[in-house]
């Protein structure tokens, strides 16, 4: 059996999976070059270049009618998300930063897309819990806060409908969650996994995509 960590991905590796991938349209490629200047100290909040099209694609994939993003920083992967959903679809976007998300409405309303995005600038768990109990999201992209991504994901899970689909971020945490004397973020992501893992109302399958992504389906 081959062992999935066999092939190391080099630069040139990276680009050719990027080079045979969807590419980055006009309005997304201006998002990620402003964020890395604006913010160069926080850039690595932005989701990596490959999951834009892996995000749209599982939109796509899944009939995505209502999407709902924890951590929209600059707006890069609600933008791609957004861009897929079909007519009459709508993204709920969480994020507590104003200045962050003011770089977002603008790639928004450059990519025409702005009307399906609802931006709710507010601790996420506040706009989770005062959403309707009952299933009914389709899709979510968790990538904010770890330290709170174990009450987020329960906040989710109730409201997923039966096949929805939870997308998490960061769940390799750039190699630390293989320490057991980790602490901080890492510790959390630790704690978040062990959490998913255990949780029988969900079917998840972690991967190497960029710092780690999990896939959880509704039972």
């Amino acid at each position: 059996m081959t062992r999935g960590n066999e092939t190391k991905i080099t630069d040139e590796l990276y680009a050719y999976m990027l080079a045979n991938n969807p590419p980055l349209d006009a309005v997304q490629r201006e998002l990620v070059e402003t964020t890395r200047a604006r913010f160069p100290d926080s850039a690595g909040m932005q989701s990596s270049e490959e999951q834009g099209p892996l995000l749209a694609f599982l939109v796509r994939l899944t009939g995505a009618r209502h999407i709902v993003e924890i951590g929209t920083f600059t707006g890069f992967s609600s933008l791609a998300m957004a861009r897929a959903l079909p007519p009459g679809g709508t993204l709920t976007a969480c994020d507590v930063s104003e200045e962050w998300t003011a770089y977002a409405r603008e790639a928004w309303e450059k990519a025409g897309v702005a009307d399906r995005i609802d931006l709710r600038i507010a601790p996420a768990l506040e706009t989770l819990r005062a959403m309707p109990a009952e299933p009914h999201i389709d899709l979510a992209y968790l990538d904010a806060d770890k330290g709170n991504y174990i009450p987020y994901w329960e906040e989710l899970v109730p409201r997923m409908r039966t096949g929805g689909l939870v997308v998490t971020d960061n769940v390799l945490f750039h190699g630390r969650v293989t320490d057991p004397e980790t602490s901080g973020p890492a510790a959390a992501v630790q704690e978040f996994n062990d959490h998913v893992r255990a949780d029988a109302r969900m079917d998840s399958v972690m991967l190497t995509v960029a710092d780690g992504l999990t896939l959880s389906r509704r039972k």
